[in-house]
């Protein structure tokens, strides 16, 4: 096994051979994948050096010592890792790299307008067609999902067996005739949400990933990455784009860190020697330096191809610290926070801030949700009682339900 001093020198030495600020992103992208330092616990065949899961810490570390960056993807890319993780060879081998570089757009289809908190209660529905798959439902509340390529999907494959048991986890083609996208608008003027209507779309039996009726646990492990990104220190932007936004989670250098962000607000506006203000910004540093620890140790647990429940902490914390920070932005503007528009653009970014902080409540599991799994799997409190959790999914007493 490598030591950990052997693997530090080796990424040193490499970097420093390698590494420049003056490189072109894309330029340095592609070397950094070919020399398996973006994710070192992968594989060789599939871009990574092998090493042990927690290498990657160390590789992290000497990474940002220099200022580089995309490394870690081994422990973030929620793509690319369900992918390696459920995929087959030839998936893999298709779209790894594709994803590795950004060139690939994506979206995720899970939630439904039946099925949010309780995704286990989805409706819809994948019929097997020979080599294919024939697709109908709607999902929503879906990010990305006018420019997405491919979709990371869950559908209900078997009615006959208990809730958890009958879905299947496909890697979806977005651009064909079946499927249409229709977006929903947000308190911020945003439209980053959508909901999706699928009608007869297709998908081919290969993109399935892992095995039929089991996609259950696949989107555990897809889960946790997500959290795991939206646990990180990153904040969503007035007027960024939704391409912007999505991409913006696999970028750590396009996150501002709220608390320094408002100390140097507060300096601007002469509210540094405020107690109350101080006070506030004291609170939210302690729980971004909190939420930096827990994220590692969850990246820490996060080994290829599993989940951990540590992830949730980081995701809900990651929820607070931006309602904490949306309002304390308000607070250190005073009377000059009630006014919007081009009056004042500190103003209407301390409102932006305050209502997309919504964002990061409901996307990738609500912070209920979070609680829930913080509850059961870390603190061992008992579950919730799930009166249908052992029912056949067509026997599930749903009024609405659509049974085939």
């Amino acid at each position: 096994m490598t030591d950990i001093e052997t693997v530090r020198t080796e990424v040193r030495d490499w970097l420093a051979e390698n590494w420049s600020e003056a490189l072109d992103r894309r330029s340095w992208l592609d070397t950094v994948i070919d020399s398996g330092w973006a994710a070192p616990s992968w594989p060789e065949q599939w871009h990574g050096k092998g090493l042990d899961p927690a290498m990657t810490s160390v590789v992290i570390d000497e990474f940002r010592r220099v200022g580089a960056t995309d490394t870690g993807m081994d422990k973030t890319h929620l793509w690319a890792n369900t992918v390696l993780a459920f995929g087959s060879d030839d998936l893999k081998s298709r779209f790894v790299r594709r994803l590795m570089l950004g060139d690939v757009d994506m979206c995720l289809l899970y939630s439904e307008p039946g099925a949010g908190s309780d995704l286990a209660g989805i409706q819809t529905r994948a019929v097997r067609d020979g080599d294919e798959w024939i697709v109908n439902g709607q999902k929503v509340w879906t990010s990305g999902g006018r420019a997405a390529e491919f979709a990371l999907l869950i559908t209900r494959t078997d009615w006959d067996v208990p809730k958890h048991r009958g879905i299947t986890f496909f890697w979806f083609p977005m651009r064909q005739d079946g499927v249409e996208v229709r977006p929903l608008r947000q308190a911020t003027g945003d439209a980053r949400f959508n909901e999706v209507f699928m009608t007869d779309a297709r998908v081919p039996h290969e993109n399935m990933l892992g095995d039929e009726n089991n996609g259950w646990m696949v989107l555990q492990t897809a889960l946790a990455y997500e959290r795991a990104v939206m646990g990180e220190n990153q904040r969503r932007r007035r007027g960024q784009s939704d391409d912007q936004a999505v991409r913006s989670a696999e970028d750590e250098r396009s996150a501002p860190v709220p608390d320094l962000s408002l100390v140097e607000l507060a300096r601007t506006v002469d509210k540094n020697g405020d107690p109350s203000i101080r006070q506030g910004l004291a609170h939210l540093h302690s729980m971004v330096q909190v939420n930096e620890w827990n994220n590692l140790r969850a990246k820490a647990e996060l080994a290829q191809g599993t989940s951990s429940s540590v992830v949730s902490l980081g995701k809900l914390a990651m929820s607070g610290i931006l309602h904490t920070a949306g309002s304390l932005q308000e607070s250190i503007l005073g009377a000059e926070g009630m006014i919007g528009g081009t009056d004042s653009p500190r103003a209407a970014d301390a409102a932006y801030s305050l209502l997309n902080a919504f964002f990061t409540s409901i996307g990738g599991g609500t912070d209920q949700i979070q609680r829930n799994i913080i509850g059961e799997r870390i603190l061992g409190l008992p579950k919730e009682p799930e009166l249908d959790k052992t029912m056949a999914f067509r026997d599930v007493p749903k009024p609405d339900m659509e049974r085939p």
